[in-house]
């Protein structure tokens, strides 16, 4: 590997960010890895657009999240848009990856812990995304847990997502969300949201019903010195959901064959995820979709709502 240019500059803020700290517009954090790896060509750089437009429409300014030539981006041009989108070769980085594309001038889309992270460090309070990783289904004999819950655990960062991936172990991850101090509280329901469901069935200890409301729960961590982030759970309307007996019935398949295929680690979340698109005939990447352009739009309006 070559070294990296990016010399003593770990992260840059775009244009527009930078105009947006200066005028006092709040600013909301958007991860890659659904442009790079989470969607098809070119459908992939039409969504990334789309998400930072509505954004824009609720009076906030987006900041896509990426490693390009070693460099954290915080807010993407166009053309680096483009670029994260299209390359081929741009790599899926965590949060443990980021000194590592930052000493050899690589890039990568960043996932849930190394977006929310970058975030943070960019002093970025609100990050919207679709689901987050978590406890996987087995973790007594593959010890398999995202990363994402040890990063929010020391992370103060406001997440807006629709739960967890389906595919994993829900109640366990909700145990691991309470062990870790990670504020959890659903936002217009009293159950946890089941990603491409608009429910998992089970419950979350605390509701919320305006971004204003998310907004007072910032400032008292901050008043508290919390350090630990704030997940606001919020579930994909009913109307737009997968199927539910689509649903499990496709993911019990999709966990069969990846048995029978001995997939494990990190081959199978995507794996799952991938079968799972395939055998729903693509409505559960519209049921995924719809989420995140309602996680958007929320963590927009309660970016506003902090900031005001």
């Amino acid at each position: 590997m070559s070294s990296s240019p990016s010399g003593d500059r770990p992260l840059q803020l775009s244009p527009e960010v930078e105009q947006a700290r200066a005028v006092g517009l709040p600013v909301v954090a958007l991860e890659s890895t659904i442009i790079a790896h989470g969607l098809p060509r070119p459908r992939n750089l039409d969504v990334a657009r789309q998400l930072e437009d509505i954004v824009r429409e609720e009076g906030a300014c987006p900041a896509t999240i990426a490693v390009l030539d070693g460099v954290a981006r915080i807010g993407l041009s166009s053309g680096e848009l483009v670029r994260v989108a299209e390359d081929p070769t741009i790599r899926k980085l965590g949060q443990r990856d980021l000194p590592v594309a930052q000493a050899f001038g690589a890039s990568g889309a960043t996932t849930v812990s190394a977006t929310a992270w970058l975030a943070a460090a960019a002093g970025v309070r609100v990050f919207s995304t679709g689901g987050l990783g978590g406890v996987h289904r087995g973790f007594a004999e593959s010890f398999d847990e995202s990363a994402d819950l040890g990063v929010l655990s020391q992370t103060r960062v406001t997440v807006v997502s629709a739960g967890v991936k389906s595919i994993l172990d829900v109640p366990a991850t909700l145990e691991r969300l309470e062990t870790l101090s990670v504020t959890v509280v659903g936002y217009r329901t009293a159950s946890f949201p089941g990603f491409y469901l608009h429910s998992s069935g089970r419950p979350v200890d605390w509701t919320v019903d305006t971004p204003a409301e998310v907004a007072e729960v910032m400032r008292r961590q901050d008043t508290l010195g919390v350090r630990s982030a704030l997940l606001v759970a919020n579930p994909v309307p009913e109307a737009e959901q997968l199927d539910p007996e689509l649903h499990d019935r496709a993911l019990a398949e999709a966990l069969a064959a990846a048995e029978r295929e001995d997939v494990t680690g990190q081959r199978l979340t995507p794996y799952l995820l991938a079968a799972l698109v395939r055998d729903t005939e693509g409505a559960a990447m519209e049921a995924n979709l719809a989420a995140v352009r309602g996680n958007v739009r929320l963590g927009a309006r309660i970016a506003v709502a902090y900031g005001s």
